[in-house]
C-alpha cells in the first residue's frame, strides 16, 4: 500500500476514534442549564445551598445569571436562557401570554423590608403602613436609596410612592438616589448614607455590612413578595434546552426542591417559604 494512502487511513481512523471519544464527554459536558433570575436569589445565599442539590440529583448543572427582574425577563425575551426566576408575577405573567414563556409556576415567597438608620429622622419605626412611612421619608427629604434598575424590588418600591402620592424619581440626585444595582450593593450605600432602602427580607438576613441600618417597617400586605419560576418557550427560541430546564422546574416546585428552600436558613430563620402549588397560575 503507498505511504500516503496508508497515512490517510490512520489519520482518519484516529480523528473518527477521537470524534467517538470526545461524544461522552461532550455531551456530558452540554448537560447544563442557564438560568436568568434576580440578584436576591443569588445574593441571598438561596442558589448556593439548592443548586448543588439539584445538581447531585440530576447531574445538570445550572448556571445563574443573576439580574434585576426587568433585565432577566428581557434576556429570557432574547433567548439566553432555559428558565427564568423571578419575583414581579404582573411580568412574568405578561411573559407567559406573550409567548415567551411556557407555564408559570410559583416557587415561593417572602416580604420586603423598609430598612433605615436606627435614629430613624422620619420617625417611621415600628409603622405598619408601608406607603404612608414612604410619604413621611418623602416629607422629611431623608436619604433614600433606590435600586433604580427595573428589579422586582424597584418595581414594589415604585408601587408604594405611588400609593403614597409621590413622585420620588422627580427628586433623583437630591434626596432621593438610584444606584443602577443589585440589593447587596444598594444596602452597602444605604449603609454607608444612614440612608432608607427597601429590601427583600431573604438579602437582608444574609447581609453583614448593616452599619446604621435596622428594620424599622414590616409586616404590610402591601410588601408580601412572591416568586415564580418559568421554562422559556423553545418555540421561540429552538436553542433552549427544554428538556433540562423542565427536570429543573420539576425538581424545584416538587418535593424535594421545596424541602430545600425551607431548609435554607440564617440564624434559625428561614429566608424564604416554598409555596408551590400542583398547577401553574
Amino acid at each position: 500500500m503507498p505511504r500516503r494512502a496508508f497515512l490517510t487511513i490512520v489519520l482518519g481512523a484516529v480523528v473518527l476514534g477521537s470524534g467517538l471519544a470526545a461524544g461522552p464527554a461532550a455531551r456530558a459536558e452540554d448537560r447544563f442549564i442557564t438560568v436568568q433570575s434576580t440578584t436576591s436569589t443569588e445574593q441571598s445565599g438561596l442558589f448556593g445551598h439548592i443548586l448543588p442539590l439539584f445538581t447531585k440529583k440530576t447531574g445538570i448543572e445550572v448556571r445563574v445569571v443573576a439580574v434585576g427582574t426587568g433585565q432577566a425577563i428581557k434576556n429570557a425575551m432574547n433567548g439566553d436562557g432555559d428558565v427564568l426566576l423571578c419575583h414581579a408575577r404582573p411580568d412574568e405573567e405578561k411573559f407567559v401570554a406573550e409567548g415567551w414563556g411556557v407555564q408559570r409556576f410559583d416557587v415561593m415567597y417572602n416580604d420586603f423590608v423598609l430598612v433605615g438608620p436606627k435614629d430613624d429622622p422620619a420617625h417611621v419605626e415600628g409603622g405598619k403602613d408601608a406607603a404612608e412611612a414612604m410619604k413621611k421619608i418623602a416629607d422629611a427629604r431623608a436619604p433614600f436609596v433606590s435600586r433604580g434598575d427595573d428589579s422586582g424590588t424597584h418595581k414594589a418600591e415604585l408601587k408604594l410612592w405611588q400609593a403614597a402620592g409621590v413622585d420620588a424619581r422627580a427628586a433623583s440626585g437630591t434626596w432621593y438616589r438610584e444606584t443602577g444595582s443589585g440589593m447587596g450593593p444598594t444596602l452597602n450605600t444605604a449603609a454607608a448614607m444612614s440612608a432608607y432602602t427597601l429590601a427583600d427580607r431573604g438579602t437582608w438576613l444574609s447581609f453583614e455590612n448593616r452599619g446604621p441600618l435596622a428594620i424599622l417597617v414590616e409586616g404590610d400586605p402591601r410588601l408580601f413578595n412572591q416568586y415564580g419560576v418559568i421554562l422559556v418557550n423553545p418555540a421561540r427560541h429552538p436553542n433552549v434546552k427544554a428538556e433540562l430546564g423542565q427536570k429543573f422546574v420539576d425538581w424545584l416546585i416538587g418535593p424535594e426542591g421545596q424541602a430545600a428552600i425551607a431548609s435554607y436558613k440564617i440564624a434559625g430563620e428561614p429566608l424564604f417559604f416554598p409555596n408551590a402549588k400542583p398547577s401553574a397560575s
